[in-house]
């Protein structure tokens, strides 16, 4: 969290009045984000033939890791149509991406604004990708959902257009933290990250919890995205065998990593951020995923989520993920709140705000005053034969 800490003038005794040097001088995620300038821009409402949402990801629903999301938006909006659009009018989603969002996403995010008219934008599927339409809809002002960033410094920003569905680093942090340190007792944990953006941000935030709690890893290994052999880095973890290893990588990478420890025949423990719990890592890492421990950020529980899970299952034939599901509820939330607006920008955004709190197929979704997600996270899970399963060993208490 981004605090400016208040420190006595040089010479100066601190005031008992004011704010002690341990205290945070103003914390950010207490301060509403407001909106103040004109409500009238975006396009002529009486001139739509259709409502036109953005899309920044892969619209390939083959896509790896990122075909599931398209899919679940898909399906929000399918659903919508199937009952009379909104307004009179049918929904259409506007795909736009660029495997190099940093250097054409701009003009990609510039086009769904300026061209296909888009009323509100959806996206990204990670840290970056959200940061980077964030700077535009800044300025073209209209609403942004983010439905699986974890990011907390991207609702930091100032950027009252900005909303965060998935719970952040800083909800899930404390329970893995502690999960884990339940789990090994005194023994020595290493650290296995990759040096992408989501994974450095989720690794800082579990070092400062485990910090806070007087723990550190034993061995930090840091690794570049795309790792096809980490065995070479992996040597030196070989000759310290801790109790445990922290994986904080993205999906694919964190299997290859977690295959690469069981092939050194590791039998400690091993736990990760949210990504292991992708879709994309129970494939890929087999056997060796089996037992790996991870924030439960989605179960599927209730009739809406079952209707969802079963028709999800007809169109891929796999059960959705936790970012499915939420970019599900993120798709719904923002359509729910254009059915209750006008069809305006600056309304949508107002209705996203009243909405709070909403439920959906992962739970309540509820704003903090900067636009994330509230939600808690309680509980851990593993997987066993190639399935999510809550942890009920693991459950954790965390500090309000």
């Amino acid at each position: 969290m981004l605090v400016l800490l208040a420190h006595p003038l040089h010479g100066q005794a601190p005031s008992s009045q004011g704010p002690q040097e341990d205290e945070p001088y103003h914390d950010f995620r207490l301060q509403p984000l407001e909106y103040f300038g004109p409500v009238g821009e975006g396009p002529d409402p009486t001139s739509l033939t259709e409502v036109h949402i953005g899309w920044f990801g892969p619209s390939d629903p083959a896509h790896p890791l990122h075909g599931d999301l398209w899919t679940a938006a898909s399906q929000a909006v399918e659903e919508v149509n199937e009952a009379g659009g909104l307004h009179g009018l049918a929904v259409r989603l506007i795909p736009r991406w660029s495997e190099n969002p940093w250097g054409t996403g701009v003009g990609q995010i510039a086009r769904m604004v300026h061209q296909d008219h888009v009323l509100a934008i959806l996206g990204s599927v990670d840290g970056p990708g959200t940061h980077l339409a964030e700077q535009v809809v800044v300025k073209a002002r209209l609403p942004l959902v983010s439905p699986v960033s974890t990011d907390e410094s991207v609702n930091l920003a100032g950027v009252p257009w900005m909303f965060s569905v998935a719970p952040g680093d800083h909800i899930w942090a404390p329970l893995l933290a502690r999960g884990m340190l339940a789990r090994i007792g005194e023994g020595d944990f290493a650290l296995l990250a990759t040096t992408d953006h989501d994974s450095r941000m989720a690794a800082r935030e579990l070092l400062q919890e485990l910090a806070a709690l007087d723990r550190g890893p034993v061995l930090r290994i840091d690794l570049q995205p795309g790792v096809t052999d980490p065995t070479p880095e992996l040597k030196r973890f070989g000759a310290l065998s801790p109790a445990a290893a922290l994986v904080i990588a993205p999906a694919g990478d964190g299997a290859t990593l977690v295959r690469a420890l069981r092939d050194l025949d590791f039998t400690g423990a091993i736990f990760g951020g949210p990504q292991v719990g992708r879709r994309l890592f129970f494939a890929t890492s087999g056997e060796a995923g089996e037992g790996v421990v991870f924030p439960l950020l989605y179960e599927s529980n209730g009739a809406t989520a079952e209707r969802f899970s079963q028709r999800f299952r007809e169109r891929t034939g796999n059960e959705p993920d936790w970012a499915a599901a939420h970019t599900y509820d993120a798709t719904r939330l923002l359509l729910q709140a254009i059915a209750q607006a006008d069809l305006s920008r600056v309304a949508i955004r107002q209705a996203l705000i009243e909405l709070s709190p909403w439920r959906g197929v992962t739970g309540i979704v509820e704003w903090d005053p900067t636009g994330q997600s509230r939600r808690p996270v309680t509980r851990l899970a593993t997987i066993r034969e190639g399935k999510v399963v809550p942890a009920a060993d693991h459950r954790i208490s965390t500090p309000d």
